[in-house]
């Protein structure tokens, strides 16, 4: 076993949270005991760069009791939990991760997590993959594939698969309907408004907030917003995302005229400089910028550090910028992912199916090694169906089936 973290004396409260999860994700929980019994995953080397907390953890820990020896480390810096990383080195795992790490810190514990030059990737946000195929190649010798969790690490591995480049095949793990229909839309909805309520401590009802983007995450975000009784306006550049956005029942117009109008805004595109410092310099007086992007630079932080005149610390996770014109804006987490940099991340029952799919891809990876080509593959429909199947069977939920005569119906052309 190798490492690298904060303090091995925060593991009982690391052991803690990781209990709590395990109680509230049947999905995994019947994982683990399946793999206790299987060993699908004996001898094999998976490295993981996941948001560090709980729930990943638990799911390192379901790898594990498959045989799989595992690296770890974190995907970003402010979401890595020290009380976690040392639970999992308490249990025999190799983590390589700690809070509030430098940006050189972080790019040495990514390499660290490669070098056992695993088989199996699991990755949030692509930075494993970058680092296999920029920096670190050697270590990539091993590698039979990985699955891939978010959209903006999707967005970069179809520009790699695009461009040819992809040494090995990625499962879209964030494209299959039992991961983006439930954690983009209702875990990242219910989490990004928990951080910015915890951190601010101010009502939501009554406040006009500005969500940049109508995807899956978007739409959690800004159907939260409406039910806590804020006035929501949505930014797009997608024509056909804008019309659903005016038919949900919210106000669409570009982000330069939507800045001088939120109390609130929120980013979830995966593209830079969403909002850049030209909108912030029409923004209300103490205008609350957050980003429930992968990186961040959906809020142009950078151009902000430029532009400010102070920065002073205003809460806990809240810093205030006061701009060149006198007013200020405060910014939540650092302009990082919010709901994890700022508070605790998606539930553990919308985890816990993601991670079932993460599970399942990894098992498909293993099984399937020398037949998948070297690109961006999309979850298998049955396998998406199958975790769909056996969440309804952990919530009791019985649903209808079709009969052999509703089957041919639906497969003729005849009436």
């Amino acid at each position: 076993m190798n490492f690298d973290i904060r303090d091995i004396s925060l593991a009982p409260y690391g052991h803690q949270k990781i209990e709590w999860v395990r109680d509230h994700m049947p999905l995994l929980r019947s994982l683990e005991e399946e793999f206790k019994e299987t060993k699908p995953f004996e001898g094999v080397k998976i490295s993981l760069s996941v948001h560090l907390e709980a729930k990943t953890a638990y799911l390192c820990k379901v790898f594990a009791a498959g045989g799989a020896q595992m690296s770890i480390t974190g995907s970003n810096i402010l979401s890595t939990q020290d009380d976690v990383c040392a639970a999992l080195v308490e249990d025999g795992l190799s983590v390589f991760a700690y809070h509030d790490a430098t940006m050189e810190e972080y790019e040495r514990h990514i390499e660290m997590c490669l070098e056992c030059k695993p088989n199996i990737i699991i990755d949030d946000g692509c930075d494993l993959v970058t680092c296999l195929h920029e920096k670190r190649p050697d270590l990539a010798v091993d590698a039979w594939g990985g699955c891939e969790e978010t959209t903006t690490g999707i967005i970069r591995l179809r520009a790699l698969d695009k461009a040819g480049l992809l040494k090995f095949p990625m499962m879209a793990v964030n494209d299959a309907d039992m991961k983006h229909l439930f954690d983009n839309r209702y875990g990242t909805g219910q989490s990004t408004w928990d951080s910015i309520m915890r951190n601010t401590n101010l009502i939501i009802a009554g406040k006009t907030v500005v969500v940049a983007g109508y995807g899956w995450c978007s739409r959690g975000i800004a159907m939260r917003a409406q039910f806590l009784g804020a006035q929501v306006i949505v930014t797009e550049i997608d024509p056909v995302k804008a019309i659903e956005a005016k038919m949900d029942g919210f106000r669409v117009m570009p982000m330069k005229d939507a800045a001088p109008l939120g109390d609130i805004f929120c980013t979830a595109t995966g593209c830079n400089k969403t909002i850049n410092t030209d909108h912030m310099l029409t923004m209300k007086n103490g205008a609350i910028l957050t980003n429930s992007g992968h990186f961040n630079c959906e809020v142009d932080m950078e151009g902000l550090y430029g532009i400010a005149l102070e920065r002073v610390p205003r809460r806990h996770n809240v810093e205030g910028f006061k701009l060149p014109n006198g007013k200020w804006v405060d910014v939540i987490a650092d302009g990082r992912l919010v709901n994890i940099a700022g508070a605790d991340g998606h539930p553990a029952e919308i985890m816990d199916m993601s991670f079932a799919v993460q599970a399942y891809g990894a098992l498909y990876i293993k099984e399937h090694k020398d037949e998948l080509p070297k690109h961006l593959i999309k979850i298998p429909e049955e396998m998406d169906k199958m975790i769909a199947s056996r969440r309804l069977q952990a919530w009791g939920i019985e649903i209808d089936t079709l009969t052999e005569e509703q089957e041919a119906y639906l497969n003729s052309w005849k009436l």
